[in-house]
C-alpha cells in the first residue's frame, strides 16, 4: 500500500482556497528568511512606470518607425500618432537615465558605509518592483555600482518578467499584491517616486497614507521625482484647499528634478540613522 501524500507535498491542496493562509505566510516568511541570510537591514525603494524606456530603446523605436514609413514610400506624416507617441517615450526616457544615476549614487554611498562600519547589516539597499522601466533603471544603477539590489516582482496576466539587473540572490516573485507591498514598506528607510501610472500612484498614496496616519512610525523621507509631471497629475495644493489633507501633509514629501539634488536630500535625511 502506497503511503498517503503529506499535506505540504500535496500540490492540489497547496493551490486550493483552503491553503491560502499557508501561501500568504510563505510569501511573508521566505523573504524574511532570505533578507536575514544576506544581512539586509533596510532599503531605499524606487517606484515608477514600467513603460518608461531607456534612451537607447526609445531611439531605436523611433528609427524603426521611420524605416517602416520609408519602406511604404511615404513620409512620417502617414503615422503621426505612432511617431508622436514614440517621441514622447524618448522625452520621458530621461527619467530612466536619471533613475540609473540616482541608484548608482545611493549604492556607492551604501558601499562606503559598509566599508566604514563592519557591523550593522547592509544599509540602504536599492529595492524595486523587479520589472522593466524605472524598476529596471533602479536595479541597473545599483548593478553598475557593483552593489546588491532587490527586485520584488509580481505575477501578472501579461507576465511581468524580472529585469536582468537584480541581484539573483534577492529576486522575488509574489502572487499577493498586499504582501509585496508589506515588504516594500517594512524595510524602507526612504522612497523615491518617479513618473508612473495607476500602479505608481497607488504605491505612492498608500505609503503616504501609512506615514500620515503613523502606521509607519519612523520618519521615511519621500522624494517625488519630476516636479512638472507630478504637479500636473496630482494637484496637492488643491487637496489642501479643499480640506482633504492638512497643510503640514505637504511636508511629507520633497520634490526633486536631478539625481544630485535627490541624493543630497536623502543622504542628509538618512545619515541620522547611522
Amino acid at each position: 500500500m502506497n503511503k498517503p501524500v503529506k499535506a505540504y507535498h500535496d500540490t492540489n491542496f497547496m493551490k486550493s482556497a483552503d491553503a491560502r493562509t499557508i501561501r500568504l505566510l510563505a510569501e511573508y516568511l521566505e523573504p524574511q528568511s532570505r533578507f536575514a541570510h544576506y544581512n539586509i537591514k533596510d532599503t531605499v525603494v524606487f517606484f515608477g512606470s514600467s513603460r518608461i524606456l531607456s534612451p537607447e530603446q526609445a531611439r531605436s523605436d523611433i528609427e524603426n518607425i521611420r524605416q517602416r514609413t520609408k519602406a511604404r514610400g511615404s513620409d512620417s506624416k502617414s503615422l503621426p500618432g505612432v511617431l508622436k507617441q514614440a517621441e514622447m517615450r524618448l522625452a520621458m526616457s530621461r527619467y530612466y537615465t536619471e533613475a540609473v544615476r540616482l541608484a548608482y549614487l545611493i549604492t556607492t554611498w551604501s558601499k562606503q558605509i559598509a566599508m566604514q562600519r563592519k557591523r550593522g547589516g547592509r544599509r540602504f539597499i536599492i529595492c524595486s518592483g523587479g520589472g522593466p522601466g524605472i524598476m529596471e533603471a533602479a536595479n541597473r544603477g545599483a548593478s553598475e555600482a557593483e552593489g546588491y539590489s532587490i527586485g520584488l516582482n509580481i505575477s501578472l496576466p501579461l507576465e511581468q518578467q524580472p529585469n536582468p539587473y537584480i541581484s539573483k540572490e534577492l529576486t522575488f516573485e509574489f502572487h499577493y499584491f498586499f504582501i509585496r507591498q508589506l515588504w516594500f514598506g517594512s524595510l524602507a528607510k526612504a522612497l523615491v517616486v518617479f513618473p508612473g501610472g495607476f500602479g505608481t500612484m497607488d504605491e505612492l498614496v498608500e505609503l503616504l497614507t501609512l506615514i500620515q496616519t503613523r502606521k509607519i512610525r519612523r520618519k521615511v523621507p519621500v522624494i517625488i521625482y519630476g516636479t512638472d509631471f507630478w504637479k500636473r497629475v496630482i494637484n496637492f495644493d488643491a487637496l489642501v484647499e479643499w480640506g482633504m489633507i492638512s497643510p503640514e501633509d505637504l511636508d511629507l514629501f520633497h520634490f526633486s528634478d536631478t539625481p544630485e539634488d535627490a541624493f543630497d536630500f536623502l543622504r542628509k535625511e538618512l545619515e541620522s540613522l547611522l
